[in-house]
């Protein structure tokens, strides 16, 4: 991913995005034959990126930020709740993985000129999130488990959606990311929810 790199102005569905060097990574541009390359300056043009930008891809985004949102609301509640070691380490793992993948995402709708309003449908209700926040133990365990794979399964529904609608690159290997990582997880609690 183009760390370094944001877009300027709003990119409309099929256009290509103007990249701009941001402030965060340098860019490091080539220099001519024989010549020094030579790091951009924030704000400077860069030309445009080849990918396109699509209704699917923005609405991916749009969506999975919210979704990723409550999966980390869900995960802090582990350790205060569960004694289980294994449990501990999903929801670790759950924290690292989707962090960058919500920074990800934020900075690239920044970069469309869609900047992330933090508003989606979520898997787990708020009658459900209650009934987690107020269990302990084993009950908190099973629960957690059953309402994280549930939570996994729509993530997976919306990444697959994205890789077979979706254009740019960018959201297409966060798509990836989300569908091979969590298909692991949900593996794992599978085996801890039946064991």
């Amino acid at each position: 991913m183009a760390a370094g790199l944001v877009g300027c102005g709003a990119a409309s569905q099929g256009e290509r995005t103007p990249l701009v060097a941001g402030t965060g990574a340098p860019v490091i541009l080539p220099g001519g034959p024989g010549e020094p390359g030579r790091t951009a300056s924030p704000g400077e043009g860069l030309g445009t990126s080849e990918a396109r930008v699509t209704a699917a891809d923005v609405r991916f985004a749009e969506g999975m930020i919210p979704h990723h949102r409550q999966a980390l609301e869900m995960a802090a509640l582990v350790a205060p709740r569960s004694s289980s070691a294994a449990l501990r380490t999903i929801g670790g793992r759950i924290t690292a993985a989707q962090r960058p993948e919500i920074a990800a995402m934020t900075s690239w709708l920044e970069s469309v000129g869609r900047p992330q309003a933090g508003h989606g449908d979520h898997t787990v209700t708020l009658g459900q999130m209650n009934r987690l926040r107020a269990a302990r133990g084993a009950v908190f365990d099973e629960l957690f488990l059953t309402l994280m794979i549930a939570h996994h399964e729509t993530a997976m529904t919306m990444a697959g959606q994205e890789l077979r609608e979706g254009t740019d690159r960018t959201m297409l290997a966060v798509a990836q990311d989300v569908l091979s990582g969590q298909g692991v997880e949900i593996a794992r609690m599978r085996r801890l929810l039946g064991g």
